[in-house]
């Protein structure tokens, strides 16, 4: 029995609280990819709550488990109190393997203290195929107890695929988890998982099981403390939690003292009586689940009692956890997730114990449940449908009688009408024609999210939390516009890139198709004049408005302007080692796009960010460019794009350069602002161009020695000192998935 979806919920509905694990099996991992544990608003066992007080509890912490969590289509295995099962391993004479099923029918309804026609009941073999001896389990549960622990699933729509017992959950747990400690069938381990009401004992050897529910629990020690200081058990439950911090801690102990020796007496009662019916076989150690184990020296006593060592799981050996799951809240529960862990390993095909004690009746009839509604919708529709033919007909036939002498007119005319239709076929047949060209006109719009995916796949390949998560903190800030946390990265260390423009143009051949100019625009030339304070141009802040809104949908909370430009004419450039200009005359077959990006970046080294050497495939080191010649890697292997020619300078080019506001760049490379600098003992104001968000200046700016001097290379030249650098980047992406010609696709 594995899950048909590959995950499974496990649920089990305790005293105290509702404990769901959800866990999926890929490779041979078993993994938790979702878990709740819902206390319930009282103790479903307390004194004073009614079974309709017990049914509303349970319903709202289902409730809580359906809203929290997305049950979807996986199935759902749920446990039922051992005290109301039952379970027998025997031995079957030697038979055919075909005469199996009879035999154990038949010592079913010898072994089974009930009416087998009033219990669920099911079996499983339990020695290899090739063992000389045929063990079976046979396992049930009266029918009106797993219709009753059903009906609470499905008040809430929740169909329930597998029943399990407890305590066989808890044996494929031990099993699975633990298979150190059962190792054969001479030496065997105990779980004891303390509830509300009850204990499950299970001893677990490598091929047998054997299980007894002892009628005492945690609710035996509240019961205790509520006798001893006349408490209500609300109140004394609320004692018993917080009894190792209470002034009265000796007090409490002593009040539950009692019931620490009863619950000793009959768990070594139990051990004695395994130990006379199996002679060869060693109780090494017992793993201790449940809530109650979590009373402060309840452990202690018992192995001091028992003398046999006692341990208490704070982890699962063999279970993983999804990235999504908080491993400390999990960890937490992990002594109260035995049982739903057992069950979620049957529900996945790991369990050892396989039977199912869910009725076929109530499995037909939740199937047939749920499909009520849309037969009685149907019954509805089918009704209104009739009526409605029946009044239609009722019409037609009043109309019918009363227009007699109005057919007789239209027999009149029918040879002219014929002829009329005939030319309306044949203008039909005509306008058949003109719905194909509409038809054509509208498919293009069949693939308009080419252009979103596009741009979204071009931000995906620019430095961000995902591609650089070492300055995750300072992308982050950007998003916030928290100035503060991003100037406490220094501007040169920040591996950022802001897109200023995007051009995206298709055709059907990005072979011979040709770039389009990346357009610059000179920015001006340095302006220095004596004067007082700092001013920006004219509409400077209107202009910073426009260009964050502009970068913020290239992906970052800022924008970039887009400001006048003035057409750049292409660049010449020769192919290595000949000298010749580079001509697109290739012609090659593939539609895709042409895509000019230009910007500018703070980063001392912008080739490290666009275009790195050397990186092979560590992805931690790759730059815009690397990314881009690897698009299948960092979309998991479903880009419909691709890298066109990487190599060839007619299909793929990069340029960058200092930002200098007397130089030629692309437009939109901040914004141009006024700053006042003392040179030699004078004030100046100097036109540069700054970070639109951050107001750090971004151009090039002379350096200035101790005495405020400008400083002078040995050329006479004024030395300066370079801030960002501005890049404009030309390349073909081959659209993988194109549909054809753009008469029927873009």
């Amino acid at each position: 029995m594995a899950a048909i979806t590959g995950a499974v919920w496990a649920i089990d509905i305790g005293n105290n609280s509702l404990k769901a694990l959800r866990l999926s099996a890929e490779s041979g991992v078993v993994t938790v990819i979702g878990f709740e544990n819902i206390q319930h608003g009282k103790i479903l066992t307390g004194s004073g709550v009614k079974p309709a007080e017990r049914d509303e509890l349970v319903a709202l912490s289902l409730r809580q488990l359906v809203n929290q969590q997305n049950l979807g289509k996986d199935d759902i295995i749920v446990s039922v109190p051992s005290q109301n099962s039952f379970a027998r391993f025997v031995k079957l004479p030697p038979v055919e393997k075909k005469r199996i099923p009879e035999i154990v029918r038949f010592e079913a309804a010898q072994q089974i203290p009930f009416d087998i026609n009033d219990v669920q009941w099911d079996w499983q073999l339990m020695t290899e195929e090739e063992s000389t001896e045929t063990t079976v389990g046979i396992f049930a549960i009266k029918n009106e107890i797993v219709t009753s622990s059903l009906e609470d699933f499905s008040r809430e729509n929740l169909q329930v695929g597998y029943v399990q017992m407890a305590s066989m959950a808890l044996y494929n747990y031990v099993l699975y988890d633990r298979p150190d400690l059962v190792r054969s069938d001479s030496q065997a381990t105990v779980i004891i998982n303390i509830g509300a009401e009850n204990t499950d004992l299970v001893i677990a050897t490598k091929s047998t099981v054997w299980q007894r529910c002892i009628p005492m629990g945690g609710n035996a020690f509240t019961r205790a403390i509520a006798d001893t200081f006349k408490l209500s058990f609300e109140k004394a439950e609320k004692l018993k939690r917080t009894a190792p911090m209470s002034k009265y801690a000796r007090q409490i102990l002593q009040a539950m003292k009692p019931v620490f020796t009863d619950l000793a007496s009959e768990i070594q009662r139990s051990l004695g009586f395994y130990n006379s019916s199996h002679p060869n076989t060693k109780l090494s150690k017992i793993i201790a689940m449940g809530g109650g184990t979590k009373m402060r020296g309840l452990l202690k006593y018992l192995q001091q009692t028992l003398q046999i060592p006692i341990e208490r799981p704070d982890s699962f050996k063999r279970l993983a956890l999804s990235p999504e799951v908080s491993a400390p809240k999990f960890h937490e529960s992990v002594c109260d997730f035995g049982v739903v862990y057992g069950l979620a390993l049957q529900g996945l095909g790991l369990g050892r114990i396989e039977s199912n004690l869910l009725p076929k009746t109530i499995a037909r009839s939740m199937a047939w449940r749920n499909k009520s509604k849309y037969f009685v919708a149907a019954s509805l529709i089918l009704l209104a449908v009739s009526l409605l033919c029946f009044a239609r007909t009722s019409i037609d036939r009043i109309n019918y009688d009363k227009n007699r002498q109005v057919r007789q007119e239209i027999q009149g005319i029918t040879s002219t009408a014929e002829d009329a239709i005939s030319k309306v076929e044949n203008e039909q047949s005509r306008g058949r024609a003109s719905a194909a060209l509409i038809q054509n006109a509208y498919e293009p719009f069949k693939y308009r999210d080419v252009i979103p995916l596009l741009h979204e796949t071009l931000v995906s390949v620019l430095p961000d939390e995902r591609n650089n998560p070492e300055q995750k903190e300072l992308y982050k800030a950007f998003k916030d516009n928290d100035i503060k946390a991003v100037f406490n990265i220094p501007r040169k260390e920040r591996k950022q890139i802001f897109v200023t423009s995007m051009s995206i143009y298709f055709s059907e051949d990005v072979g011979t198709a040709q770039f389009k100019n990346v357009e610059f625009l000179r920015a001006g030339s340095s302006k220095r004049r004596r004067g007082g304070g700092m001013s920006g141009p004219e509409g400077a802040d209107a202009y910073q408005e426009e260009m964050m809104r502009m970068m913020q949908e290239m992906g970052y909370d800022m924008g970039a302007q887009q400001p006048k430009y003035q057409r750049r004419q292409p660049t010449t450039r020769s192919r290595e080692g000949d000298g010749t200009e580079a001509a697109v005359t290739e012609e090659e077959e593939g539609a895709g796009f042409l895509v000019n990006i230009t910007g500018y970046c703070p980063y001392e080294t912008i080739g490290e960010l666009l275009d790195p050497a050397g990186v092979g495939d560590d992805e931690s080191k790759w730059g815009v460019i690397t990314r881009l010649m690897n698009l299948d890697s960092i979309s998991d292997g479903n880009s419909p794009f691709k890298l066109y020619k990487r190599t060839e300078f007619a299909h793929f080019s990069l340029e960058t350069g200092e930002v200098d506001f007397n130089s030629e760049m692309p437009t939109g490379i901040g914004i141009e602002d006024v700053i006042t600098r003392e040179i030699e003992g004078s004030e100046y104001e100097e036109t540069v161009l700054i970070d639109p968000m951050t107001k750090e200046v971004i151009s090039k700016l002379s350096e200035v020695d101790e005495n405020g001097r400008e400083k002078i290379d040995r050329s006479g030249d004024v030395v300066y000192k370079t801030n960002d650098h501005w890049f404009a980047l030309s390349f073909k992406l081959l659209w993988k998935d194109w549909p054809g010609s753009t008469e029927q696709g873009v």
